[in-house]
């Protein structure tokens, strides 16, 4: 059993209060993150969430900080980051307003977001706004645990990259929430990355996977992810290093296999290769979940490559001898 492994038996006891705010995260996972509080953390070096939204899942670790042995709240320090507001770009959900929906006089729902971690605020640091802005380029502090909710661009991903996974140790905690998101592949050819300097705790719970460094992380590695620099192929062949480590999560709900293969999909996609796109994705159209939860994937990849396709003359030679004729 490996050191995070430890506390996979403990998340049927975890009784987490009514009270918890609202959040995106499943029950699992909030769990989970309260047993690392409790159980692991110990508040000596930064506690990083990004991507705190509503509250819920800060509270859930928050939660656990507060009723360690270990943690001392004069001293150790809860970092929460997000934009802290609805609108475009943000992925924010207006539930995360106390009354469930968005006042008329602001997209704001940062005072929501205190008055629901009051109990907390004494070590819990706030950053609002754009991660690029809101986190120290210079700021090299060893940082013991870091939950990522927030890399839904490769734009924001690349500044966790540098600004963060760059502070890891041996020892450190990471929390990739989005993990059984395709449309995120950075999250899975950077973790293929990382496998000979890192131990994933055990089958990803519902969609976050948590690992643990075990050996110091090189900054050559560091740089061609934060630079996005490796090939398609090479990225590929990173995802398929990961498939290898995980089958389902450990519900047995998603199909961790065929997420990270829709995930290589989309790395053909952002490179433009729609056509392999949609040879990698079709196949998966069969699989009962993703045909299920990620219809709309489909439809994109499926449209894109038709598009290029139409766009570059594609279709039989009949078709094209009959686009002639009619002067398309």
């Amino acid at each position: 059993m490996t050191n995070l492994g430890r506390l996979y038996p403990l998340l049927d006891d975890v009784q987490l209060p009514d009270t918890i705010p609202y959040s995106q995260v499943s029950t699992w996972e909030l769990r989970f993150l309260y047993l690392l509080g409790r159980h692991h953390l110990t508040g000596r070096d930064r506690i990083v969430e990004l991507g705190s939204g509503g509250g819920g899942s800060t509270y859930a670790l928050a939660l656990g900080l507060k009723e360690s042995p270990v943690f001392d709240e004069r001293t150790g320090k809860l970092h929460a980051y997000d934009f802290f507001r609805v609108g475009k770009g943000t992925f924010a959900s207006e539930k995360f307003f106390t009354a469930g929906t968005k006042p008329e006089d602001g997209n704001s729902f940062l005072d929501d977001f205190r008055r629901h971690l009051e109990p907390f605020l004494p070590f819990l640091e706030i950053h609002a706004g754009d991660l690029w802005q809101t986190s120290d380029p210079h700021d090299t502090s060893p940082v013991e645990f870091l939950h990522i909710d927030i890399a839904k661009t490769a734009r924001v991903f690349r500044c966790v990259t540098e600004r963060f996974l760059t502070r890891l140790r041996p020892g450190s905690v990471v929390l990739h929430q989005d993990f059984a998101g395709p449309r995120l592949p950075w999250l899975h050819h950077s973790t293929g990355a990382l496998l000979p300097y890192i131990e994933i705790a055990g089958p990803p719970i519902r969609s976050t996977l948590a690992f643990e460094v075990v050996r110091p992380i090189p900054e050559e590695v560091l740089r061609t992810i934060a630079q996005d620099a490796y090939t398609v192929d090479e990225k590929l062949d990173l995802i398929s290093a990961v498939q290898d480590r995980l089958d389902r999560d450990h519900t047995g709900g998603i199909p961790f296999t065929s997420v990270l293969e829709f995930a290589k999909a989309y790395v053909a996609h952002y490179a433009g290769d729609h056509k392999r796109a949609w040879a990698l994705a079709k196949p998966l159209t069969g699989d009962a979940y993703l045909s299920r939860t990620r219809a709309d994937h489909f439809t994109q990849l499926r449209t894109a490559y038709e598009q290029d396709r139409e766009r570059h003359g594609g279709g039989s030679k009949l078709g094209k001898l009959v686009k002639k004729a009619v002067g398309r």
